[in-house]
């Protein structure tokens, strides 16, 4: 038996279901990105609303590649379940908020339908950091990219987010329909910003007036956004079956911490999430900062050194006290003086929140899923942070480490000798790079540090950033990244 709507009524009375009728529920929300994250996060904000306040903010959730999440929600009328795994147990809670999904390749004109529709007015993105089609290491248009090149020559029929929002604008603006609002909830410094000036330079290149019309009437603002959630397995959905008695074919595995911090400024109305638990902010930017270095900085770490060291998750690698105390001293040391400190917040009570999050094992959150990108990643995950601590004269000597382990993963073999699946869209120059110069660190730190679209013009011949990054490497290929690690503390 599958996961339904008229099946609501059969599930354990200690499952949470919607408390408003989906019947009624009209679509005011587009979703670039439908993936789990979205499920876990903004899209449980806003069943909250619903279920508080009812009312027309219905998610229709898009996907820009792969019709897997529309095929696993369409036949349960797009529920899904919330697992929230803890230390204190599971708390399950059926989703009703998404109202739609719908695959972008297959029918892009039933996206843009629904973008252009009058009651659309918001369009949130959850696209990774490589769905922006940017430069990570300038964070400006990247002109040559495919999909872009095929968006500004076929605009009626968009591949990327880009080409979807603005085709979708200019029809509207010829309709007399006021803009939406482009929310980013993506892991970008700035992302809003981020947004509108891809989103801005996109509209400029189609037509200069409109690039000026969108720059004067489209919101974007930013936001910051936080909770854990690891890729679905096989194993979370029969033990979620279990639990339901009956089968759902995408739930999404969750940690109790959520956090959503919102610039209030929306053209065409909102939820009301603040009353929900988000926290709208007239500046995002020291809490996106925080988050962005402490947590997103010190998973890549984790990720990064924690796979050549053997650990498949993140709870087994913080288990190992060498890594729980490099990576608070990651933290402390190399990343807290950058920070400026949001208004009332505990820095050291955050820190040490982010390492009891790291240790929870009900969370199977894989360093291979989190090491996924680097080449997206980690100019925004650590190399601004280096920037700084360089300009300071402050020592970088974790951070170096964090790009020397980078770089042992990316040759796609790790301390065993076995393969590693590196998936990134640089993969193939990154391989081709690393099989040149071969295991040796001189060789190869300056080999990837060339790659300008990662590390800029700055960082890639400066001997302050090259000379640590080599040593680190050099002792990664002597030592193995857990004695490695194990020396540094």
């Amino acid at each position: 038996m599958r996961l339904h709507p008229d099946r609501l009524a059969d599930l354990p009375a200690a499952v949470q279901t919607p408390g408003y009728d989906r019947r009624s529920l009209a679509t005011g929300i587009v979703h670039l990105g439908i993936g789990a994250f979205h499920r876990a996060h903004q899209a449980v904000y806003t069943e909250d609303v619903l279920n508080r306040d009812g009312g027309g903010w219905g998610i229709s959730g898009v996907s820009l590649r792969s019709p897997d999440t529309r095929d696993a929600l369409a036949p349960q009328g797009n529920l899904y379940t919330v697992a929230v795994r803890g230390a204190n147990g599971e708390r399950l809670r059926v989703v009703g908020s998404v109202t739609e999904t719908l695959v972008a390749p297959e029918d892009p004109a039933a996206v843009l339908a629904r973008l252009t529709a009058p009651g659309t007015r918001i369009v949130g993105l959850t696209v990774t950091e490589k769905g922006y089609c940017h430069d990570p290491a300038t964070g400006t248009l990247d002109e040559t990219h495919p999909d872009i090149r095929h968006d500004l020559a076929e605009p009626g029929n968009p591949r990327s987010a880009l080409g979807f929002m603005a085709e979708a604008l200019r029809l509207r603006r010829e309709a007399g329909l006021a803009p939406f609002t482009v929310m980013s909830c993506d892991n970008l410094p700035s992302n809003g910003e981020t947004v509108a000036r891809l989103l801005r330079r996109f509209a400029a290149l189609r037509d200069p007036a409109f690039g000026r019309w969108v720059e004067d009437t489209v919101a974007f603002p930013n936001s910051m956004v936080d909770r854990i959630v690891p890729a679905t397995t096989d194993a979370d959905r029969a033990a979620v079956a279990a639990a339901l008695g009956m089968d759902d074919a995408w739930p999404v595995m969750t940690e109790p911490f959520t956090q959503w911090v919102i610039e209030d400024r929306f053209t065409a109305g909102r939820p009301a999430w603040e009353t929900c638990g988000a926290e709208l902010v007239a500046d995002v930017h020291p809490y996106e900062l925080m988050k962005l270095r402490l947590l997103n900085g010190s998973h890549s770490c984790i990720a990064y050194l924690g796979y050549l060291a053997g650990y498949q998750t993140v709870s087994e690698t913080m288990a190992d006290p060498v890594f729980a105390a490099h990576v608070r001293r990651f933290m402390d040391e190399e990343v807290t003086p950058t920070l400026p400190v949001p208004p009332g917040a505990d820095l050291g009570r955050y820190k040490s929140s982010l390492i009891e999050r790291f240790h929870n094992p009900a969370l199977k959150h894989r360093t291979w899923q989190i090491a996924m990108d680097g080449t997206q990643k980690i100019p925004q995950r650590w190399l601004n942070t280096v920037r700084e601590r360089l300009a300071a004269g402050a020592p970088i000597e974790r951070l170096a480490l964090g790009v020397a382990a980078w770089m042992r993963y990316v040759t796609g073999t790790d301390e065993r000798g076995q393969p590693i699946d590196v998936r990134d869209p640089l993969a193939a120059q990154l391989r081709a790079l690393a099989d040149e110069a071969g295991p040796v660190a001189a060789r190869l730190a300056p080999a990837l540090l060339g790659v300008k679209a990662v590390f800029g013009d700055d960082l890639s011949t400066n001997p302050a950033f090259v000379l640590p990054v080599t040593v680190a490497l050099e002792r990664l290929y002597k030592d193995g990244a857990q004695r490695t690690v194990a020396a540094m503390v």
